[in-house]
């Protein structure tokens, strides 16, 4: 990372959905306080809370940290958890191992993870069965 780099930390749990969204929002936030264009928070913002809902519903809790630099931010995503089995079907739109109870509040449309490609300049992911998952994200300015 470069020097002038900011380092932001969240700890995220699973299951909380009281502050689930808290995180992106605090990213949202900051990037608005420099200036950074609507467009590119907007993407940011979207991938973030996307990985951050994947965090609460279905890992067992994990972090997402953002480098904030002169040219570029970065998230990186990682959890403990069950993992992802097949990575390539996880990434088909509409996919999701969500269940009923989760559909049922608005979630799980298996939208997340083909959100965050979308959303982001360079998307990398890596799962290990019984490990857990993880996920950088960049955008470039």
């Amino acid at each position: 990372m470069e020097e002038n780099t900011l380092l932001l930390n969240f700890i995220i749990e699973r299951g909380n959905f009281l502050t689930a969204g808290n995180a992106s929002s605090k990213i949202k936030k900051i990037l608005q306080s420099i200036g950074l264009e609507n467009s590119l928070i907007r993407k940011i913002s979207i991938a973030t809370y996307e990985a951050e809902m994947n965090l609460v519903i279905h890992s067992l809790g994990g972090n997402i940290k953002a480098y904030i630099d002169e040219n570029k931010v970065t998230i990186e995503v990682e959890d403990t958890g069950p993992g992802i089995k097949d990575i390539d079907l996880a990434m088909t739109e509409g996919y999701s191992t969500a269940t009923n109870e989760i559909r049922e509040m608005g979630f799980g449309a298996g939208m997340g993870l083909p959100n965050i490609k979308r959303c982001s300049d360079e998307f990398q992911i890596s799962s290990t069965m019984d490990v857990g998952t993880k996920i950088k994200m960049v955008f470039n300015y």
